[in-house]
């Protein structure tokens, strides 16, 4: 076992000697062992500090954010991680309630924000704000695509990268990833003449995502948002 980001994966991989490897499944999704701790602060659901951290060694904290980022970056966030359509007002109602200490505080912030009429029926009206947080305290997107450009150096001729993702954001990073990575050329379509140089190292497996069966969301609930896609090493 070992413990670092997807962006390691290559040193840790040469260290281990695993150089030349035949399989890499990316599991992108939240430790369940985590999201059910509220002393991570991870969920609405228990109250705990704003903290999000997936490594705890890290420095950056949902709490910072939340208590001395500007309003604009904050929407930011919220916006381009979370797909929260009401980002700007959020935004406003966090800087107004400073300082948010807990996970209840934050929810209490968006509750408040989003008029009652417009909340979601099938999530929680505080889903979307703590994933642009969490995403945005770990990195997480730019870990995906450092992780996946690593496992593809790592893998052997023939060998193959499995992802499962289990939001829209993560799911796009793979299949633009996979799709790029499966042309001989990357040049815009109008361009008469290839320039780019660019040669296929990967062929898809899966051209559509492999989604979960009844019977699997029925024993994982949280598996209802999962896609598999797989790609094999040319």
């Amino acid at each position: 076992m070992a413990h670092g980001r997807f962006s390691e994966l290559g040193a840790i991989a040469e260290r281990a000697g695993f150089s030349g490897a035949d399989l890499i499944l990316f599991d992108f999704g939240i430790s369940s062992t985590q999201l059910d701790a509220p002393e991570r602060g991870f969920s609405f659901r228990g109250e705990g500090p704003l903290d999000m951290r997936m490594d705890v060694t890290t420095e950056l904290t949902a709490e910072q954010i939340v208590n001395t980022f500007e309003p604009s970056e904050i929407e930011r966030i919220l916006r381009t991680y979370g797909e929260e359509r009401w980002a700007r007002r959020i935004a406003q109602f966090i800087v107004r309630r400073r300082p948010l200490r807990t996970t209840r505080d934050l929810a209490q912030a968006v509750e408040a924000a989003i008029p009652r009429k417009a909340w979601p029926r099938d999530i929680n009206v505080a889903t979307r704000t703590f994933q642009g947080l969490r995403i945005a305290v770990n990195s997480e997107l730019d870990e995906i695509e450092a992780g996946l450009q690593a496992a593809l150096m790592t893998l052997k001729p023939g060998g193959r990268m499995a992802t499962i993702s289990f939001h829209s954001l993560e799911d796009r990073l793979v299949k633009s990833f996979f799709n790029v990575e499966s042309k001989d050329c990357i040049c815009p379509p109008q361009q008469p003449v290839c320039t780019c140089g660019h040669r296929a190292t990967l062929r898809i497996i899966t051209r559509r995502p492999v989604r979960p069966s009844e019977e699997e969301v029925a024993a994982n609930p949280r598996a209802r948002s999962a896609k598999l896609r797989v790609a094999e090493k040319l």
